[in-house]
């Protein structure tokens, strides 16, 4: 699994939150569409929250299911959620795909679930229902450049899953 360079990331730092914000909103309601009974099927861990932190980005995410919205911060502040996974991004994105095996990642401590467990074992399967795909779904904001859009991203991230460092280059 491929880790994202620092380099990469640490413009991240000098971007404005609420412009990094709306684009993952923009990308999460895009997720939501393409998917419309993801957070039905938590059932009664649809009012949790959960954060996703991802340990080679300094952001974390925290989804609400039963608001549909997504919230991001810098690393430097607390988050407060009743599950937390932590996993370096591509990871995080492969298993909401359905790429990875959440329990040979967590057994090998590659993957870090911390809280409600139960709730978060609810997100997985609802995720693994969904067949999410991230370029597809994602590729559809770019409009007519969709096929292209949809090629780069998944490109990008075939490369990142078998860990090819020159993929960066």
């Amino acid at each position: 699994m491929q880790l994202i360079p620092p380099l990469l990331t640490s413009p991240l730092n000098a971007v404005p939150l609420a412009v990094i914000e709306r684009a993952c909103r923009l990308m999460f309601k895009r997720i939501g569409t393409a998917h419309p009974g993801l957070f039905e099927r938590l059932g009664e861990h649809r009012t949790k929250r959960f954060a996703f932190l991802p340990t080679d980005v300094p952001l974390s995410f925290v989804v609400e299911p039963a608001k549909e919205s997504i919230s991001v911060s810098r690393k430097t502040t607390d988050v407060i959620a009743d599950a937390v996974t932590e996993a370096p991004l591509f990871m995080l994105l492969a298993l909401m795909e359905g790429r990875c095996d959440a329990d040979a990642l967590f057994f090998s401590r590659d993957l870090s679930v911390t809280g409600d467990m139960e709730a978060m074992l609810a997100m997985r399967n609802a995720l693994d229902a969904s067949n999410i795909d991230l370029s597809k779904d994602l590729a559809r904001l770019a409009g007519p450049f969709a096929p292209i859009a949809g090629r780069v991203i998944g490109e990008i991230r075939n490369r990142a899953l078998r860990g090819e460092a020159a993929s960066w280059n």
